[in-house]
C-alpha cells in the first residue's frame, strides 16, 4: 500500500536525495522507478554511462549506485518511514541493483540515519590541499564505525604503508594518461553547461611536491589543469575494504562510502577519492596489506581539513525517474 504522505514532491525529494551521490566521473549510473502498490523504490543501473575503459567489470558502476541506495535510505529516514533495502533482489533481472521499501507509517524525529540528511546537501569532494591539522580520534572512530556498519573496513594505515599506497596510486596515474583510450574516457566527463560530468571548475590543482597523485582528468593537457599547488606533506589516506568482492559487496562498499563521507562532512573533514590504482586488477591486489587485514580494497578516501569543494552538477529527478 502506498504511504498517504508519499506524494509527487516527496518522491522527488527522495529521490534528488539519492543523486546527491558521488559518482566515477560524475557519470550517474543510475536509474529510479516508483512500485506504487508496494511503496518501493527500484534502483537499476544504468549501463550506458558506465566507465567501459577504467571499469570494464562494472565495480565502480555498483559502488556509486551504492552511495544513491545510501542517500536514499537517509532521505526515507528522515521523512517518517523505515527503509527496508535488498540488494540484486530479482537474480533474472541483473540491472536491478537495489530495491528500497518504505515500511510503517510516519513517524515524528525521523528515524535510522536522519541525522545525516542535511550532510547529504553539503557533502561535495574536495581537491584541494588540505591543512596539516588531522581529524581527532573520536571524529576517526566514528567513521570507522560508519564503514562497520555497512559491513566494510576502514583502516588508517601508517606512514609507511601510506606511502606505499600512494605510490600504487601514482604509477596507476601514469598508466592512465598515457593510455589513449582511458585519456580520452577521461577527457570526454570534462563537460561545461551540463547535469553531468565534471565542469573545468571541479578539477583540482596538480601537487606542486608530485607526492600526491591526483587525477589528472585533463590528461596531458595543460590548458584544462589548474596551476600547482603545495599540498599536505602527510596525507591522511583510509583504506575502504570488505571481506568478499561480490557484486553485493560492491553495492555494500558504495554505502559504506557514502556513510563515511557524510559522517566526515557532519564533522566538516573535507574528502576526495583516489581511484586510480583500482582500476588496473594488478595495482588493486598490491593495495592490500598484511596490516589491512586480507580484504578486498574498495576506495581509498582522503581526509582532512580544507576549502570545501565545489557542487558538480546534478540531473534532475525526472531525468532520472522511469515511467515520469
Amino acid at each position: 500500500m502506498m504511504p498517504t504522505n508519499l506524494d509527487g514532491a516527496t518522491l522527488e525529494r527522495l529521490v534528488s536525495a539519492a543523486v546527491a551521490a558521488p559518482s566515477f566521473h560524475n557519470s550517474q549510473p543510475w536509474r529510479f522507478r516508483l512500485e506504487p502498490d508496494t511503496a518501493t523504490i527500484l534502483v537499476r543501473a544504468a549501463g550506458e554511462r558506465g566507465l567501459r575503459e577504467a571499469d570494464p567489470l562494472g565495480r565502480a558502476l555498483h559502488v556509486s549506485v551504492g552511495a544513491a541506495v545510501f542517500n536514499l535510505r537517509v532521505a526515507v529516514a528522515h521523512f517518517g518511514w523505515e527503509p527496508v533495502v535488498r540488494l540484486l533482489p530479482v537474480p533474472a533481472q541483473p540491472d536491478l541493483l537495489a530495491s528500497v521499501r518504505l515500511a510503517g507509517p510516519p513517524r515524528s524525529g525521523g528515524g535510522h540515519h536522519a541525522d545525516l540528511y542535511q550532510a547529504l546537501w553539503r557533502r561535495h569532494s574536495s581537491r584541494a590541499p588540505f591543512s596539516s591539522q588531522r581529524p581527532p580520534g573520536p571524529v576517526i572512530a566514528e567513521l570507522t564505525d560508519a564503514a562497520q556498519a555497512e559491513g566494510a573496513r576502514l583502516h588508517l594505515p601508517d606512514a609507511a604503508e601510506t606511502r606505499r599506497l600512494l605510490r600504487l596510486t601514482e604509477e596507476a596515474e601514469q598508466r592512465g594518461v598515457i593510455d589513449p583510450a582511458r585519456r580520452a574516457e577521461s577527457r570526454s566527463w570534462i563537460r561545461d553547461d551540463a547535469p553531468d560530468g565534471l565542469p573545468p571548475t571541479a578539477l583540482g590543482p596538480r601537487d606542486a611536491s608530485a607526492q600526491l597523485p591526483m587525477r589528472d582528468f585533463s590528461a596531458l593537457r595543460p590548458e584544462n589543469q589548474p596551476p600547482s599547488a603545495v599540498f599536505e606533506r602527510q596525507p591522511l589516506i583510509a583504506v575502504l575494504s570488505t571481506a568478499h568482492d561480490r557484486r553485493a559487496d560492491w553495492l555494500r562498499a558504495g554505502q559504506a562510502l557514502e556513510h563515511v563521507l557524510l559522517v566526515a562532512t557532519a564533522h566538516r573533514v573535507r574528502a576526495s577519492l583516489l581511484h586510480q590504482a583500482l582500476e588496473w586488477p594488478d595495482l588493486r591486489w598490491a593495495l592490500r596489506s598484511a596490516e589491512g587485514g586480507p580484504g578486498h580494497v574498495q576506495m581509498l578516501v582522503r581526509l582532512g581539513y580544507g576549502p570545501q569543494g565545489p557542487a558538480s552538477p546534478r540531473m534532475s529527478a525526472t531525468e532520472v525517474v522511469e515511467g515520469t
